[in-house]
């Protein structure tokens, strides 16, 4: 039986071959005229060749046969998946949906794929920038088909049942508070085990990467470390019904059918890998004075756009940490923001939403739309004893924070019917205080 095995560090060279065949990476160079084994190599480029040494980001693939054995692609009429950010008309309104159902497994079959929902976006994949921000629902495993993404990057957020995946790479299991990442090309397969759901955000034409520390020095938030690769497993698996390879390309889906397994993959090296990492380990940091550190503080993962200091996307977290802060309010203030920023909620209660914002649920608070603590909250917050608490314990609420003004899909608005039309009213109750002869 396969034990799972990880490599760690964020963005290292790797070099990883399956016991079973030791000796399958050849010495010295990447090509040679005859591989170990009799195996083809094959290398797999995540970014242009000519990037500075530092983003250039490129693996080789010894395999059993390479992935360009397939018949042609025909598109696949399946799932909910988008970038046409013009089906409904904008909506600027402060938006919350309840938990996205999973369907029962007997009614309706769905797997990763077909269980795939596009909720938000912006860009589009063809101009190589953008987001898009995907609901998954699935109660049954991917079984002899796989996915890769041309357009771009995903990062996989689930929320209920684990994630068994299996890449060209090798596999990984992502359970709830665990994250993993699948870069634009990697092949992989899902298997859960029971109703499954999850958050998605992709990126096109960047890649995700540690926000730079600045004062903060060496140390502190995701430590590189922490970041784990799998390690290289294969199987020489003949399918003579057809295995099903489905691209996201542009956007839509097409499928292509080979006879094998493309999980075929016996040694590997290189710096472009999927990998994975625990949200617990991250290493908070937070205001032990007063007032508010900006929540680029909870910043887990960064994908940088052409502007500096600008990102396309970033991840950001808000984990069980301590409130200490002096004369302070201390949930989120009220807040109109340049960037959009979605959060969804893997489990617990948000301190700033106690009702309302469920796990499995979520919300989009667009560009310069007002938010912040519901009036409950509010007054709660205001007549606080300030002593130093336990913010946020278990459980584990996180944004999508864009410099892109996010459109949502007519699912999203509409098909899905999971829209909280009553949102807007946990502030209507919030009451002024104002009163001109106190100071």
């Amino acid at each position: 039986r396969f034990i799972l095995q990880y490599m760690s560090g964020f963005g290292n060279e790797h070099v990883s071959e399956d016991p079973r065949c030791p000796g399958a990476l050849p010495e010295g160079q990447n090509n040679p005229q005859v591989c170990p084994y009799g195996l083809y190599a094959e290398q797999l480029s995540g970014s242009a060749f000519t990037c500075p040494r530092p983003t250039n980001k490129r693996s080789w693939l010894y395999r059993i046969l390479p992935s360009v054995c397939h018949k042609p692609f025909k598109l696949l009429e399946e799932g909910h998946l988008t970038h046409n950010w013009d089906e409904v008309e904008p909506d600027p309104n402060q938006l919350r949906w309840k938990p996205f159902e999973i369907p029962k497994a007997p009614q309706n079959k769905l797997d990763f794929v077909s269980g795939l929902h596009t909720l938000c976006g912006a860009g589009e994949p063809r101009g190589r920038n953008g987001i898009a921000v995907h609901i998954f629902v699935c109660n049954t495993s991917m079984l002899n088909r796989c996915l890769y993404n041309s357009d771009g990057d995903f990062l996989i957020v689930p929320q209920q049942g684990k994630l068994l995946i299996t890449t060209e790479f090798g596999k990984m299991l992502v359970e709830p508070n665990e994250i993993c990442v699948i870069q634009q090309g990697m092949r992989f397969t899902v298997e859960v085990f029971g109703e499954t759901r999850g958050y998605i955000l992709e990126v096109y034409g960047a890649h995700f990467e540690l926000p730079d520390l600045g004062p903060i020095g060496a140390n502190g938030l995701a430590n590189p470390r922490d970041f784990l690769v799998p390690v290289a497993w294969y199987e020489d698996r003949q399918v003579p019904g057809g295995y099903t390879v489905i691209s996201k390309y542009q956007g839509k889906l097409f499928a292509a059918q080979q006879d094998f397994s493309p999980f075929n993959v016996v040694a590997w090296h290189g710096n472009y890998t999927p990998y994975k990492y625990h949200l617990e380990k991250f290493m908070v940091i937070n205001s032990v004075a007063f007032d508010h550190a900006d929540p680029s503080i909870f910043t887990v993962l960064t994908a940088k756009s052409t502007r500096p200091g600008v990102a396309l996307a970033d991840f950001v977290i808000f984990p069980p940490r301590w409130g200490v802060a002096n004369n302070t309010f201390r949930p989120p203030y009220y807040h109109r923001n340049c960037m959009s920023e979605f959060m969804g909620l893997i489990k617990g209660h948000y301190e700033a939403k106690e009702e309302g914002f469920q796990p499995g649920g979520a919300s989009l608070h667009s560009m310069m739309t007002p938010h912040g603590p519901d009036a409950d909250c509010f007054e709660k917050a205001s007549k606080a004893k300030l002593e130093p608490e336990r913010v946020a314990e278990g459980t584990m609420a996180f944004m999508f924070e864009s410099s892109l003004s996010l459109a949502v899909t007519k699912w999203g608005l509409q098909t899905s019917n999971r829209l909280d039309k009553n949102y807007y009213k946990c502030w209507e109750p919030l009451k002024s205080h104002f009163n001109p002869k106190c100071k």
